[in-house]
Parts: structure tokens; sequence; C-alpha cells
């Protein structure tokens, strides 16, 4: 029976390995292949509805924009038609199909051109021109911009080619972000900041590349129908200029994705190093500007002068967490002012030294208070032990200086005593205890009460 044994086992092995990777067959799951080519080309066409829900898309995102709002720009993202002549592209690419493409071509061109003139003309006229941060987020696209354009657009094609589309293509429109960009270049164009115009486009012109090469990949490896053209030779040339669209559109992204990794590699190395050596005896970091375009570190310190000796033994730690390279400046608080009197105008001085002195006397104003609160405080308790010395039936004493208000406009100082005893005390003693507490006081307006 041993013989038997190793290709039973070999049988199990290979069987369970087989099942394994059948889980992954798109196959029993697809959707017939004319049946998709019709559902994307009938999704190219922008007229009529399809036009006027972009404008409407167009608005929301540009309101979110506007407003800083996540949740609006989300819901512009899946309203928006625009994946519908972006994956047309990548179809006819894909299958050969000449007149799918310019048809998909045409209307990505007018779609494109009605987000960007919908969105310049709402930021032309809105009264919120403020830069927030998803317009900025979108202004700096990167590799990382080229894979999820790639990955969504492979998701969106597969859930397109298969009958169980499930809500895939509402999340790849979120994650690849079509609308978005346009409204920013929009908003680059209506303030004159070209620079956001530029930035925001060419994310926009990934997303279109990357989404398209992906659908033609999928075309391609789920063996769509292929139309083969005539002329071999201009077949050849279509896929040639296909590629350099892709290398184009892909190597600026990773310039950008590799700028950004190295910024923020400097950006931790410097705080770890101004966590751990930018320390100095009797001076404390008031302030700290990264700068990682330009490599600078900028610290400002306060307290005693920093010798420069001691600045040079600090630009020589640089070098052990990777900044050589780095620029560092500091800077000396009020000794910093003083070097550079020359620099800072005298209005600027002087307005710091009226803040100073306002400052100090607010300072001494609540000092005044405090103490006036506590030596009444001593005074009371005081005058109680001298009065339970002389009246032992004294329970509590409340003794507050205060102001008599009458209807004529002149206020009175005036003092509150309320005193509790066991045992009543006769008119003289009462009256006693009025003078006494007057000389005590130093107050004649007394206003005494007994409980």
């Amino acid at each position: 029976m041993a013989y038997l044994y190793k290709p039973f086992k070999y049988y199990i092995n290979n069987k369970a390995l087989n099942n394994f990777f059948d889980k992954f067959k798109l196959g029993s799951e697809k959707e017939e292949l004319q049946t998709v080519i019709s559902n994307i080309d009938n999704g190219v066409v922008f007229r009529g509805t399809n036009l006027w829900v972009l404008i409407f898309a167009i608005f929301v995102a540009s309101l979110g924009l506007n407003v800083n709002s996540t949740a609006v720009i989300i819901g512009a993202m899946l309203i928006s038609p625009l994946m519908g002549p972006i994956m047309g592209i990548g179809l006819g690419i894909g299958i050969n199909d000449v007149p799918l493409l310019r048809k998909a071509i045409y209307n990505f061109l007018i779609a494109t051109g009605v987000a960007l003139a919908t969105s310049t003309i709402f930021f032309l006229l809105s009264p919120l021109n403020e830069a927030h941060s998803e317009i900025l987020a979108r202004t700096s696209p990167t590799i990382y911009d080229v894979l999820i354009a790639l990955f969504g657009g492979f998701a969106g094609i597969v859930a397109t080619s298969s009958k169980q589309k499930g809500n895939v293509l509402p999340g790849v429109a979120i994650a690849t972000a079509l609308m978005p960009p346009l409204c920013t270049a929009g908003y680059g164009l209506a303030t004159l900041q070209f620079g956001f115009f530029i930035g925001a486009f060419y994310l926009f012109i990934i997303n279109t590349v990357f989404i398209a090469l992906a659908t033609f990949i999928i075309v391609r490896f789920l063996h769509f129908p292929y139309k083969h053209l005539q002329n071999k030779k201009a077949e050849r040339m279509a896929q040639r200029i296909v590629w350099i669209v892709v290398l184009l559109t892909l190597l600026p992204s990773i310039y950008f994705g590799y700028d950004m990794v190295q910024q923020n590699r400097f950006i931790k190395n410097a705080n770890s190093f101004i966590a751990y050596e930018a320390h100095f005896t009797n001076d404390y970091l008031l302030n700290k500007k990264i700068n990682p375009k330009n490599k600078k570190i900028t610290l400002v310190f306060g307290g005693k002068e920093i010798m420069p000796e001691e600045i040079e033994l600090l630009k020589n730690q640089l070098k052990k967490y990777n900044l050589q390279s780095a620029l560092l400046e500091i800077k000396q608080g009020f000794a910093y002012l003083a070097e550079n009197d020359n620099k800072i105008e005298n209005e600027q001085l002087s307005q710091l030294t009226m803040a100073l002195e306002v400052k100090e006397k607010q300072e001494k104003h609540l000092q005044l208070k405090l103490d006036s609160i506590y030596n009444q405080q001593k005074l009371s308790t005081q005058i109680y032990a001298e009065l339970k010395a002389q009246y032992p039936t004294l329970k509590s004493a409340i003794l507050q200086p205060s102001f008599m208000l009458s209807d004529s406009a002149v206020s009175k100082q005036t003092y509150l005593v309320l005193l509790s005893l066991s045992a009543k005390l006769p008119a003289p003693e009462k009256s006693k205890i009025e003078n006494w507490l007057k000389v005590r006081l130093n107050q004649q307006n007394i206003n005494l009460n007994f409980d």
C-alpha cells in the first residue's frame, strides 16, 4: 500500500491547489462580451441627460471644494458620468475599434471642456477664493495617484465585464477622483493661479490615461473580439502612440512621487534632529520651521546668547541624521533682534515695548487685587478673634466692605458686619461694638446687624 500513498497525496494536494486558483477565474461570472461592449458604447456619448448631470456634478464638486467639504465632493464623484468616455477610449484601443475610439475621444473632450468652463465660471462668481486643503491636495500628483487610477480602472472594467457588478463602480468613481481635479483646474483658471491649473489638470490626465490603460489591459486579458486593420503598419503605429502617451504621463508622476518621499524623509529626520540635538543650557526653543523643498531648518531660541562654537557643534550633528546637505539657521530671540537692529523697523520695536508695558501693568493690577483680597481676609480673621475675646457668646461673624447705593448718583463706601451670638446683647453693648468697629476698621459708615 505504501507505493500508492505518494501519488494519492500528490493528487490531493494538486486538487486543493487547483480549487484555490479556480477561485480567481472570471469565466463563470463573465458577461457576454458584446453586451459589455454595447454598455460601454452607450455610456460614451455626452448629450442631453448625461451632459446636464455632468454640469450639476461639477457645480456640486466646486461647492464642496469652495467650502472644504469632503462629503459634498464624494457626492459629486458619485454623480459624475465621466467614467463612460474614458472606459470607451480604453475599450476602443483594446479591441482596435477606431469608430468607437474616435467617438469616445470626441465626447471626452466635450465633457472636459464643459466641466472646465463650468467650474471656472463658478469660481469667478464665488465670493470665496481661499485655497482650502481639498484644493491643495489635488495640485501635486505623484506615482501614488497613478497606482490609484490604475487599480481603480482594473476594478471598474472587471466589474463592468461581470454579471455581478455590485457597488464597485461608485467606489471606483470615488477612488479615482475625476471631478475634483477638473474643478481645481477651473479654480486655477478663475484665480489666475496657473500652478494650480497645471497640477490639477495633470492629475486629471493621469486618472484618464491609467483608467483607460487598465481597461485596455483587461479587455486584452479577457479576449474581447479584436478588429484587425488592413494596414498593419498603421496598427503598429497606433499601439506605439498609446504606449508613448502612457510613458509621458507616467514619468513626471514618478519624479513627483520620489520628490514627495524625499521631502517626507527630510521632515522626519529634521524633527528627530531637533528633538534629540537642538538643546542649549538656559535657552528655550521658541519656534521651528522646516522647509523640505529648500532643505532648510530654522530654529528660534529665547534665553542667553548662544555662542558661535555651540552653533557649530550643533551643525556637526546634522550628519548623524542624514541632513549634511541641509542649511541650519539659528535665530536667538531678542539677542537676534539686537544684532539685526538695522533690519527691524523702530515702529515694530516700539509696539513690542508697549505691549510688554501693558502686560506688566495688567499683572501689577491683578497682583494688587489679590493682595487686597488676602489683606481683607487677614483683617476679618483678626477682628473676629478680638471680638470673640470680648464677647465669648459670639458664634460667627461676616465682615465685608461694600457700597451704599441710593437715588442720588453718589455712592457711599460702607462696611457690612453681621454678628451671630448665642445670647442677646443689650442696646448699650451693641452701640459699644459699633463704635469699636468704626475705630478698628477706620470706617465711619458701619452697617452692623445681629443674628
